[in-house]
């Protein structure tokens, strides 16, 4: 009879992982664990670096914080929930590192807790730094903080796996978008920060790609004569004639005054306006209503798109270790790239892991704050392998020396 109800539960469960949902244990309460299993464990470490509030424009408040952990914590409570069948532990590690603080003394803490498994949210090169000091003790490393396209091309590392979107596929999914709708000339200002700088040569290769043009270009720069932004921003944009303005504001700073305030009437698109984003609380399609409701009933806030990655990290996780039955890093490295793995990511295509950079595969929603306007990739653009192979470096443009399928 068990073995009865342990097929059962496992074809609902398929059922709704391909749908994208997440089943919570409550549902099949006359489950116990599974009798005579091996025993899992799989220790977790969820590390984060603490940032300094950022300064904003007078005229814009201050965004609220930006999640991760609790995108984390959800994951793991599926990841308990399915496990108790196979005879799986989860224990999850919280190590916040202070502004001040040395983020590789969190690492080798972990390390040293048998937590082989890394969920960094951190800039890049402490990513970087964490996945090679991971590499001789055998651990594998999931950015959910750092969208920096080198981390999956030449910085790129075989323990190293991204389930945040690069700057490059959250351009091209933008970029798709604006080609679908023939807005084929852009206005591209960007903001004074390094990583406004990525978002725009992001912005500006992606526009080649799709055979759109940057007519002029822009540096956003405080007033200092007095002025405000809304003084400045029809200044700036008197720059001939263009279809849309595409705004390079990776901390969102100043790039939320430029709707509705532009030299010309155009739309604004890029980090503010029409927004691309691997979540949004918009989202509800794909059974994506349900785990929305859940992370806010349990959170008091809606997920955002770094509580997404560390989600789809732990969930990579959980499904690697039921497909491959081993908790040993190397075999769910090659589990998670495997042509057969695939995770329900809750936007209408399975996830999966790219073989050559190690990222995650994934739709980008295209929203505007109140609503979503589209997914990327947008019908139209076509692949031979997979559409979502037309979202960033593709097979034959990587600069990862990791090899890649035919």
């Amino acid at each position: 009879m068990q073995k009865i109800l342990f097929f059962i539960f496992m074809c609902c469960l398929r059922f709704c992982c391909v749908a994208g949902a997440a089943l919570p244990l409550a549902a099949f309460p006359f489950f116990g664990s599974r009798v005579g299993a091996a025993q899992l464990d799989i220790r977790v470490s969820f590390i984060t670096r603490e940032v300094p509030a950022l300064g904003f424009e007078a005229e814009t408040p201050p965004l609220p914080p930006k999640g991760g952990l609790e995108g984390a914590r959800l994951g793991f409570l599926d990841n308990a929930a399915t496990g108790r069948f196979s005879g799986q532990s989860w224990v999850l590690g919280e190590r916040s590192v202070p502004e001040d603080g040395r983020l590789l003394d969190a690492v080798k803490a972990a390390l040293d807790a048998g937590e082989r498994y890394l969920i960094i949210d951190a800039p890049a090169d402490e990513v970087l730094a964490a996945a090679d000091l991971a590499k001789p003790a055998g651990g594998l490393v999931f950015n959910s903080g750092a969208p920096d396209t080198r981390l999956r091309e030449a910085d790129c590392r075989a323990n190293l796996f991204h389930t945040l979107p690069s700057r490059d596929m959250l351009a091209d999914a933008l970029m798709q978008y604006l080609a679908k709708k023939r807005w084929s000339h852009l206005l591209l200002v960007r903001g004074p920060e390094a990583g406004d700088g990525l978002l725009a040569d992001a912005f500006r290769a992606s526009a080649v790609k799709f055979r759109l043009k940057v007519v002029a270009e822009k540096i956003w720069a405080d007033p200092t004569d007095g002025r405000t932004a809304s003084q400045e921003i029809p200044v700036l944009t008197q720059a001939g004639d263009y279809d849309v303005v595409v705004v390079a504001d990776e901390t969102r700073d100043f790039g939320r005054q430029f709707p509705y305030a532009t030299w010309l009437p155009r739309p604004v698109a890029g980090s503010t306006g029409l927004t691309p984003t691997a979540w949004n609380d918009r989202v509800r399609g794909w059974a994506a209503a349900q785990i929305q409701d859940r992370f806010m009933k349990i959170n008091g806030r809606a997920m955002d798109a770094y509580d997404y990655a560390a989600f789809m990290a732990v969930r990579a996780l959980g499904e690697a270790v039921t497909r491959s039955g081993s908790t040993e890093p190397g075999t769910i490295a090659a589990a998670l790239t495997a042509p057969a793995f695939a995770l329900g990511g809750y936007k209408g295509a399975m996830a999966t892991f790219r073989p050559w950079n190690r990222q995650l595969r994934q739709p980008i929603a295209l929203t505007h704050g109140e609503g979503v306007t589209a997914f990327a990739p947008i019908p139209g653009f076509e692949h031979r392998v997979t559409e979502l192979d037309t979202l960033g470096r593709d097979a034959p443009e990587t600069k990862c020396p990791f090899p890649s399928p035919e």
